[in-house]
């Protein structure tokens, strides 16, 4: 009964992420037509701009997309995703872009965006040591891996799609004239030089030490037989 009504507490914050990521949509179309692209000289403006609503409507998107995926993947390869890690991802997705994007919690909480990269960092290490189970236990490949070197893998599997991450923002900040790397000040003051690059540096910097705290969590569980990452540890329904 207990578990029961944890499930069911599980799937109200799911629902309820889905939903806040839903119905801001409409705001938002509504705000970047009528919010300023820019702040006019001498005019003190302390709304958001054209942009900031652009990049919260993209986040939102992106947050429905991503809830989706999951689903999408599992039926289409046939994977049992556990329960324990696709909640940890919902919340993951809602500090991110629900209180970061839309609520400005980048701004008004100090670190938010760096503990939220540690903890990202930590989650795509998990991701990474799913993906070489998946392949470790294909009864087409034969393969026999050292614990050391599923490590290994994860950490780097980690930190490369925290660069893509990167990537990503880079590239839309240009496109878009978005804000995403945090090279400007919440007025729009642009940073220069290392300052510029702090906040991408930083973010790179804390994926790795969220990824090396998985790996070296990972590592022991699989060097000593722990089954530490067995919730969170996507797999083939062929296995059940």
């Amino acid at each position: 009964m207990a578990n029961k009504k944890k499930r069911n507490w599980k799937n109200i914050f799911v629902k309820y992420v889905f939903i806040s990521f839903l119905i801001p949509l409409i705001f938002l179309i509504y705000r970047m037509m009528t919010a300023p692209s820019t702040i006019p000289e001498g005019v003190e403006y302390v709304g958001r701009l054209k942009s900031d609503y652009v990049l919260m409507f993209l986040q939102c998107l992106l947050g429905i997309f991503a809830m989706l995926l999951p689903g999408i993947l599992s039926k289409k390869f046939k994977l049992v995703i556990p329960s324990n890690m696709y909640f940890v991802f919902i919340v993951f997705l809602y500090c991110a872009i629900f209180l970061g994007e839309v609520r400005n919690f980048y701004y008004v909480i100090p670190y938010w965006d760096t503990i939220l990269h540690t903890f990202s960092g930590a989650m795509l290490g998990a991701l990474g040591f799913s993906f070489i189970v998946l392949l470790n236990n294909d009864q087409n490949i034969s393969m026999h891996l050292s614990p050391l070197f599923v490590a290994i893998f994860a950490f780097c599997f980690a930190v490369t799609l925290g660069a893509f991450w990167e990537i990503y923002e880079f590239t839309f900040d240009g496109i878009l004239g978005l804000n995403m790397q945090k090279f400007a000040l919440e007025d729009g003051t642009k940073l220069v030089g290392r300052l510029a690059l702090s906040d991408t540096m930083k973010d790179i910097i804390v994926d790795c030490l969220g990824a090396l705290f998985m790996s070296i969590i990972g590592y022991i569980s699989l060097k000593y037989k722990k089954g530490w990452l067995d919730s969170f540890t996507i797999r083939s329904k062929k296995e059940g």
